[in-house]
């Protein structure tokens, strides 16, 4: 994951941001920022709020209380000007069936062209968007032919269309197979690397976020519980690596905090009778576990001791 140096000004920013519902406080001081060119991934439980801030940064719902600023502009009072500098790929959208592929991004298209900037042309041109989300064979098919993963490329070029500073993806994956994940993955990499892009994502999968995000956002029970990258989120939870092996038909397991020392002693003791030599390091889907399981429980979301697993055959 690429190591971007924050600007200044970052280009999102969220203060004590709150939503309440009739007695229920869904966002209860949410505070965050994101910075040019940086992916952030929104993780949390269903019902956290992860939705209803990302609503909140579109413009489409008001807070209750806080401040919000996007691109410089407060989301609800956000002009078509604004709007046009920003994009969002719901978790789905099943209108235009009618429309063919190409047809309806050309029009969508146009709606963009009177905010082109000499930094920034917009929109992107219909043949690069279809190459870009993989359409290019489906540009003639009417929309409500397209399978669900073909439908969900479309959702996710009509997010792009107006070649957005900040995008905004809510669960963008769902429906995709393990071939279209992966050219998302790339045109996550394509939008950042070479545009300078700003990207907000929900996901449930953690691995996707983990090979996305430069940082990432956990909410619990309306709040931010822990705010860092992948990696220093696992320190944070100090949990060992776990080395697993075999020998002698048997299999082993041990948990330590050097685990590539722990292996070459291993090696040095044992040599040619050491196979399937494994190491694993804490992950995201371990940290996010542990995080949340910490808030649900009421204990304090600061480094916890863990118990070691001890050396034992399985």
């Amino acid at each position: 994951m690429p190591n971007r140096v924050p600007e200044l000004a970052p280009v999102l920013e969220v203060r004590d941001l709150r939503m309440r519902y009739g007695t229920v406080d869904v966002l209860d001081g949410v505070t965050f920022s994101a910075y040019r060119g940086e992916v952030v991934a929104l993780l949390g439980p269903n019902g956290a709020g992860k939705t209803t801030t990302i609503e909140i940064l579109e413009g489409f719902r008001i807070r209750s209380a806080g401040d919000a600023i996007v691109l410089g502009t407060d989301p609800a009072s956000g002009d078509e000007d604004w709007r046009a500098r920003t994009g969002v790929v719901l978790q789905s959208w099943r209108d235009h069936a009618r429309w063919r592929v190409r047809a309806l991004l050309e029009n969508l298209g146009r709606f963009y062209e009177p905010y082109s900037t000499p930094g920034k042309a917009r929109p992107y041109q219909v043949d690069e968007l279809l190459e870009m989300v993989g359409l290019t064979e489906h540009a003639n098919k009417k929309i409500g032919t397209l399978s669900g993963g073909q439908r969900r490329r479309l959702d996710v070029a009509i997010g792009i269309v107006g070649r957005p500073e900040v995008l905004f993806l809510d669960e963008p994956t769902a429906g995709f197979d393990p071939q279209a994940r992966r050219e998302f993955h790339d045109l996550i990499h394509r939008l950042t690397d070479f545009e300078d892009t700003t990207i907000l994502l929900t996901t449930h999968d953690l691995a996707e976020a983990e090979k996305l995000a430069d940082r990432v956002l956990i909410l619990a029970g309306g709040r931010i519980v822990a705010d860092g990258t992948p990696e220093q989120l696992a320190r944070s939870v100090a949990r060992d690596a776990e080395v697993r092996w075999t020998r002698g038909g048997e299999h082993f397991l041990h948990a330590t905090s050097e685990p590539t020392r722990f292996a070459r002693e291993l090696f040095s003791q044992w040599g040619d009778d050491i196979d399937d030599l494994e190491i694993r390091r804490t992950n995201l889907e371990d940290t996010y576990l542990t995080m949340v399981q910490r808030y649900e429980s009421g204990a304090p979301t600061a480094k916890t001791d863990f118990m070691p697993i001890a050396e034992e055959a399985l």
